[in-house]
Parts: C-alpha cells; structure tokens; sequence
C-alpha cells in the first residue's frame, strides 16, 4: 500500500473511532436519566443480511482525491449524526410520480422522505388524523384540518421525533438509521384514527368532489421507492400511529404482496401499529350518529365504507363475507394477517374512550363511568392475549412511537424501544414465524386495574391550572374515591394508595 493510501486508512479509522466517541458524548442528550447504550455497529462485507458494509474504492486515488473525499464524507454521515457540524436532518418533501393518484381534494399526493445511505432498513410511517364518513362532515373537516386532506400548503421539510428522530436520547436503537433506512409520512388521504377514509381506492366521485385514495397512495410510494433503494433493501417496516397503525393492520400484506409481485422477494416486511386497535364497543351513552364526536366506531364504518370505497384485506373480507366493517377493528383483522406485526396500544385509550362517549374533562367522573373504563382495559387486555408481539401499558393516553417521551414508558422493566429492538433481531433468521424466542420480552401488557396505575405513563397535567398530577391526583381528581375502593378490594386505605404510588 503506498503510502498516501496509509494515511487515509489512519484517517478513516481515526473517523470511525471519533465518530464512535461522539455519538457516545451526543447520547448524553437532553435527557440526563442514565441509559443501557447500544452495542457499537460493525461493518462487515461478508454479512449483509447482520450488518451493513461501507465499501471505498482506493483504486487510483491518488489521482481521484475528490472523489475519495467524496467516498469519506458519505461515509461519515451514515455512520454518526454528529460526524459533521451541518448534517440536515430533516425530511424533505415528494410528489408521486403517478399524478392520478391524489389526496382527497385533487391536490398532489406525496411523502416525506430522509435516506441513510449505507443501511438496508426502510421505515415508511402512516400518519394519523381523525374522520369523516359523509359530504357533511368532510367538508367541516377540510375547513378545519385541511392539512390531512390536503397538500397544498404542506411544508417543504418535517423534522422526525420518536422512532423517526435521528438523536440517539430519542431513538437509542435507531437514531444512526442502520436499522430504519426511511422516514416516510404517508399524508392527505383523509386519515382518521378509525382509518378507513385513508385506505379507500376510490376516485372524487361528482356527488361529494373528494377522493379517497388511500391505499392506492401506499402502492405509488412503495413504487416510488423501489427507484430510490427500496429494491435493495433487507427489511421494510410499515409503521403507523392512530389511524396509521390500522392502515398498518389493513395494508402489511398488501404491501408485502406488491413487492413480492414486483419481484422483489428478499424484502422482509413487517409492521408496528401504534393506537390503531379499536374496539367496536356498545357507548356508554348511546347518541345519535349526526357528526364525528357523536358516532360510534361500526356507526361510522358501516356509514362510511361505501362512500369511501373502502379497501380491505382479502383473506379478512372472505372472513367477514358481506360484512366486511369488520376488518377495521384489529382483533377481528390481526389474525388474517401473514406479515409478523408488532401491536403497541393503550388500555384506556383516550380516542377510544371519547368515541365511546366517555367525556374526561375534569369533572369528577360517575361510579359506572368508572367501572366502564376499568372493563375497557379487560376487554383490550383479552383482544390481546394471542397477540405474540405487543406492547399494551395501562395509562390514559394516544399515540407513542413518534412521541420523545416514548423511550421512558416501561411494561413490566422493558421500555418499547427495547422490546420493539428485540422483537426485530428475532426475526432475522425467523422469516416465516410471527412469534420471536420466548427469552424476547416482546408481549408486555399491564395487569394494574386503573388509569396510569403504570408510574412510567406520560404526564398528566390539570387541564384547567397546567400543573403536573401524580396517580393519587389525577385518580382524586377524576372524582376516585379511595376508601370506598379500598373498602371493595378488601383492604387498608393506605395499603391501596401506597399500591398506587409505586405502580403495583
């Protein structure tokens, strides 16, 4: 090796081994809490499908420096975040290629998109929103949520938070993207957090002048990506929150399918919904179905599927033949499903609770609104028993993987990150098999009976003073009262807040 080849070697080392050092002082992060860091990456040629390779060309490099340098510099931005002083890590709008396909006003469809160059792991995210099921109340919502149907004044670049962030105090396993290639939004279909709107195939029809294309929009951007190193991926994650994780639910195996169909076999594709498993519960004061707030979840679904054109898997269809509304509800979906999924989900979900009509608003809440919260966490809890990989805390909240709180939320001592990490390295050599090893922590579910029983939920704040609440709190300002609940479980008052407190 000539020797200018020996000094860049020295440097390349020296850059990995700085890199290494700074990624380990730039964890620190806002967060001063102690972490379990990662193991470091390796790079390897021989391994693809277990690490990633960085080839450099050294080939005439003496007489091409600038295209080593080049080399180098790609290199050490998809090592390390903090490699360079001026790494953008923002996502950055696209249009689809295939113009026809549309958000709900005719206006262009697109994503957001941040490639890691290097990593053969994709994450393409389905974003939430909320609903409407008639001309009606799609008209208010595109009054007053224009953005969700809309990309008209969509901004040019998003910042990711949670698993899309690429800072390592938020995304310990992933924030150097050798894992998640992609960070995708997948926008303006009309998302709802009962999700069919989204997942439609249908045109604007004359009669209500919106389209509803949802899940033609997910098939342009898989397409879309396949141009831009989607092909050589090893593993595509379809995540998705509120109405995304039951886009998740309802469109894993057709994308694994259309890549399969494409030709592309080797891709391994997987799905984590978050918040998207609804119930189709009876309301605990029943209403009548005028508007979004007053209508129950199989109101609005069997209102809504044919105005939206909805789309739903094939083997759930031929399983709820003639009722296919059924598909939208995760329990009822979840075991048609091929892909492996990873369920994360509230037991006392605050979207679930106001579609079932279960107003928290401060006021001290009646003794039957109680005991229908506490059955709504056995209900879930028994939906979710036969599920292999999920993460279910008892805390009164929606949303979590894109939260920068979702890192601090533990189930019985594991974090989701940590289970979702475990779940993930299990499947490399398991294709065919939904269920990871038994020694994977992945099913974790609360056994605790009430709201933020679990001392790791977010925060809850008094909504009228701003102020932070504890259990004990938040239970006494909901109207909890502790000594006749003491008195029912058979034991001390004091014993049952102190049980409170510590979260058992």
């Amino acid at each position: 090796m000539t020797p200018i080849r020996v000094v860049l070697s020295v440097l390349l080392l020296v850059l990995m081994q700085s890199g290494a050092l700074c990624a380990r002082r730039f964890r620190g992060g806002r967060n001063p809490q102690p972490r379990r860091s990662p193991p470091p990456p390796t790079y390897r040629a021989d391994r693809g499908d277990t690490t990633e390779s960085f080839p450099l060309d050294f080939t005439a490099v003496e007489d091409n420096m600038d295209n080593f340098m080049t080399q180098v510099k790609n290199l050490a931005q998809s090592l390390y975040p903090c490699s360079a002083q001026k790494l953008d890590y923002d996502m950055r709008l696209n249009f689809l290629e295939n113009t026809s396909v549309t958000c709900n006003d005719g206006s262009p469809a697109g994503y957001y998109l941040k490639e890691s160059r290097g990593s053969r792991r994709w994450l393409i995210f389905l974003e939430g929103g909320w609903y409407c099921f008639n001309k009606e109340n799609c008209d208010s919502r595109y009054e007053t949520m224009r953005r969700l149907m809309s990309s008209s004044k969509w901004p040019q670049t998003k910042t990711g938070t949670g698993i899309l962030s690429p800072l390592p105090e938020e995304n310990p396993h992933w924030w150097n993207a050798n894992m998640w290639h992609l960070k995708c939004y997948v926008c303006c279909a009309g998302l709802s957090h009962i999700a069919p709107v989204m997942f439609g195939a249908a045109p604007q029809p004359k009669q209500s002048g919106y389209a509803f294309m949802g899940s033609l929009i997910i098939q342009e951007v898989v397409k879309d990506l396949l141009k831009k190193g989607l092909d050589n991926a090893k593993v595509l994650l379809l995540a998705g929150s509120s109405a995304g994780g039951t886009g998740v639910l309802l469109n894993v195996d057709h994308v694994a399918e259309l890549l399969e169909g494409l030709g592309h076999t080797g891709i391994q594709v997987r799905g984590l919904s978050d918040s998207g498993w609804f119930l189709d519960n009876k309301q605990y004061h029943c209403t009548d179905c005028v508007d979004t707030a007053s209508c129950a979840p199989t109101d609005t679904i069997k209102r809504g599927i044919k105005y939206w054109g909805g789309v739903v898997p094939e083997r759930c269809k031929q399983a709820h033949e003639g009722e296919e509304w059924n598909c939208f509800f995760g329990y009822r979906v979840f075991p048609s499903i091929k892909s492996p999924v990873f369920v994360v989900q509230w037991l006392f979900d605050e979207a679930q609770l106001t579609v079932d009509n279960i107003q928290l608003t401060g006021q001290p809440v009646q003794e039957g609104q109680w005991r229908y919260i506490q059955n709504l966490g056995i209900e879930l809890r028994n939906t979710l028993k036969d599920v292999p990989a999920m993460f279910a805390p008892a805390c009164l909240s929606h949303e979590v993987i894109t939260r920068n709180y979702w890192i601090d939320v533990q189930v019985k001592g594991t974090s989701l990150p940590r289970a979702l990490h475990c779940w993930d390295r299990s499947l490399h050599d398991n294709r065919n098999n939904k269920a990871p090893p038994k020694a994977c922590p992945v099913h974790l579910i609360d056994s605790c009976p009430w709201p933020h029983c679990n001392p790791t939920c977010p925060t809850i704040r008094d909504q009228f003073t701003g102020q932070e609440m504890n259990v004990i709190q938040f239970l006494m300002h909901m109207g909890f009262d502790v000594q006749k609940m003491a008195q029912q479980q058979g034991m001390d008052p004091s014993k049952l807040l102190g049980m409170l407190s510590s979260g058992s």
